[in-house]
C-alpha cells in the first residue's frame, strides 16, 4: 500500500491506517486472540501504520498493538502514540472504566499533564506498554482546555525530542478544528489527527483547518469518519459522536445511504473514502476491533467509485459545490 509522507518529516503513514482504540476495549470487550487477529489481519492486506494512545483502554491497546507487532521487523511499520494524559497505578482497582468509554478494570486514574516533563514520562511509559525503543509520530492528545501548557510547554518538548531524533514525526490529535488550525499557524507540527471533522456529515474542517494545513504543507490523518458509527450503519439508536444520533443527522445519514445505494456503493465504503479529496489528508484512520472488520474495510476502502456518486450527491443537496472529493480507487492501494 501508498506510504504517505507526514509534513516535511521522514515519517510516514499509508493511506489507510489501523486506529487501535477497540483494542483497548472501546465500549465493549475484544478478546486478546481477536485483537491480535485484527493485526494480523491488517498486515495481511498491506496496511503498515498504526495509531494508539495511552486513553485506550488505560495502557491496554498500547500492550496489545506491541504485542502483536512484536514479532514484525521494526523499519516495515509506523506506529504512532500520543502524550497528554499520564496513567497513575490505583492501590486496587475501584470497577471499571466505562464511564471513560472503556470495558477494562479501573487500574489507573488519568491525570492531564501537558508539562515537559509530563510529555516525557509519558512517552517513556508508552515505549514500555508497547515494547518498543520508539515510536514515530507522537500528537498532544486532546488539550482542549489545556491549550495554554501545550503550547508553552509540550509542544517545545516534542520539538526537541524530534530535532534529537527520538521521534520522527509530532503533531496534535483532536476531534475539533479550530485548535489544531492554530497549531498548524503557530508551531511547526508535522501533522494532525482530526477525529469527525472531516466527513460526509461533517465538513467543519474546511472552513479553517484543512485550508491552513495545505498551505503550511502538514499532512492531516483523518479518523472519525463514521462519526461514532451513524456512517457504517445508519439506524435510531446510532451513535454520533459517542452518544445517540439526533433525528436529523440521522435522516441525513439515511438520504447518503440512499443516495450511494443508487450507484450500488456501500455508504460506509463512501464515508470512509471521502476524506482523500482534500490533498491535505494524508490517510483515513478505522478504528477495527478484529480480523472481519480490517477485511471489510480493506473491501471497502478499495472498492472503485463512479465519478457519478459525488455528482449525485451534490444534487441532492447533501454536499456542497465546491467540496473536495476523491475520484477513482485510491492510488496504491492495489
Amino acid at each position: 500500500m501508498r506510504r504517505v509522507p507526514l509534513g516535511r518529516s521522514d515519517a510516514w503513514v499509508t493511506r489507510l491506517s489501523f486506529g487501535a482504540a477497540p483494542l483497548g476495549n472501546l465500549f465493549t470487550p475484544v478478546t486478546d486472540r481477536d485483537a491480535a487477529g485484527a493485526v494480523d489481519a491488517a498486515w495481511a492486506v498491506g496496511i503498515r501504520s498504526f495509531d494508539t494512545a495511552p486513553h485506550y483502554g488505560l495502557g491496554l491497546s498500547e500492550r496489545r498493538l506491541g504485542a502483536a507487532l512484536a514479532d514484525r521487523p521494526r523499519e516495515e511499520y509506523t506506529v504512532s502514540t500520543k502524550v497528554g494524559r499520564l496513567l497513575v497505578p490505583l492501590p486496587a482497582p475501584a470497577g471499571d472504566d466505562l464511564a471513560h468509554g472503556f470495558a477494562v478494570p479501573a487500574t489507573h486514574h488519568r491525570t492531564w499533564d501537558f508539562s515537559a516533563d509530563g510529555v516525557h514520562r509519558s512517552l517513556e511509559q508508552s515505549l514500555t506498554r508497547l515494547g518498543l525503543d520508539r515510536v514515530d509520530t507522537v500528537y498532544l492528545h486532546d488539550p482542549d482546555d489545556h491549550a495554554g501548557q501545550a503550547l508553552a510547554e509540550a509542544y517545545p518538548a516534542l520539538e526537541r525530542l524530534r530535532a534529537e531524533g527520538v521521534v520522527r514525526a509530532i503533531g496534535i490529535g483532536m476531534n475539533r478544528s479550530a485548535l489544531p488550525a492554530r497549531f498548524v499557524r503557530d508551531t511547526d507540527i508535522d501533522v494532525v489527527l482530526l477525529a469527525g471533522r472531516h466527513t460526509l456529515l461533517d465538513r467543519s474542517a474546511l472552513a479553517d483547518l484543512l485550508p491552513e494545513a495545505e498551505r503550511r504543507g502538514t499532512s492531516v490523518v483523518v479518523g472519525g469518519v463514521f462519526n461514532s458509527g451513524l456512517l457504517a450503519d445508519p439506524r435510531p439508536g446510532a451513535g454520533y459522536d459517542y452518544a445517540p444520533a439526533p433525528d436529523a443527522l440521522l435522516e441525513r445519514a439515511l438520504r447518503l445511504e440512499e443516495v450511494c445505494a443508487r450507484y450500488g456503493v456501500p455508504l460506509r465504503a463512501a464515508a470512509a473514502r471521502f476524506p482523500l479529496g482534500h490533498p491535505a489528508v494524508a490517510a483515513v484512520l478505522l478504528g477495527l476491533r478484529d480480523a472481519a472488520q480490517v477485511h471489510d474495510a480493506a473491501e471497502q476502502f478499495g472498492r472503485p467509485l463512479p465519478t457519478a456518486l459525488w455528482a449525485g450527491l451534490r444534487a441532492a443537496g447533501l454536499l456542497e459545490a465546491d467540496a473536495p472529493t476523491p475520484e477513482g480507487s485510491p492510488t496504491g492501494w492495489t
